[in-house]
């Protein structure tokens, strides 16, 4: 049985749509209001009502899980949330001691461009296919068709680096060739190895997915 990976996000549909969970979702740096030294923050994936974080400051890193509630995560006294996925707002509070600051996010590293296409596979350990299409890219959306156990969904993906989630399925590349789709359904979690089809322009272009 395959399992989820820990850099795999698994946010739910509903708390996306409230929440915008997803915006939470990467790397932050700014300075404290007061001393302006530097701080930073990354979400690196977020699980329910669990976050992975890194958390940077005086010079060195933490790294544990904070608390997902709604809009924010907790980590020990930071709480941090954003409004529009662009800035972040970190407070510190310990006892009377108070700090804030303001985080920008980082620009993710690599081209999305490796996730456009068709993908497709199987797998034999499990019986499974599955095929995700990434039809359009426009910042961190993405524009997906994804079809497993039979079931095709359609609409708009989150795109975090060489990650693409939508739903309760996500794909994933490194090196814009191969890949692996992994997804839910209830509680349990498959992985199905995928390769990317040739472009439509090529001599075939016939979508083999199941």
């Amino acid at each position: 049985m395959a399992i989820v990976t820990s850099s795999t996000s698994q946010i739910s549909p509903a708390n996306e749509r409230v929440y915008h969970q997803s915006g939470l979702i990467g790397d932050w740096k700014g300075n404290w209001a007061g001393n302006n030294q530097a701080v930073g923050f990354k979400v690196v994936n977020i699980r329910g009502a669990r976050a992975q974080i890194e958390y940077t400051h005086n010079g060195y890193t933490e790294r544990g899980i904070g608390e997902v509630n709604g809009a924010t995560i907790s980590y020990g006294n930071v709480t941090v949330g954003t409004k529009d996925g662009k800035n972040l707002v970190l407070l510190f509070s310990s006892g009377v001691g108070k700090q804030s600051a303001t985080l920008q996010k980082q620009a993710a590293p690599g081209s999305d461009s490796i996730l456009m296409g068709s993908w497709g596979g199987y797998s034999a350990d499990i019986g499974k296919s599955a095929s995700f299409r990434v039809l359009a890219i426009n910042g961190k959306e993405a524009t997906v068709s994804v079809t497993t156990d039979g079931i095709t969904r359609q609409g708009t993906g989150y795109v975090y680096r060489n990650v693409i989630m939508f739903g309760q399925s996500q794909i994933s590349t490194d090196d814009g060739q191969s890949g692996k789709i992994i997804y839910q359904v209830g509680s349990k979690s498959f992985t199905v190895p995928v390769t990317k089809y040739p472009p439509a322009d090529s001599s075939s272009s016939v979508d083999r997915t199941a």
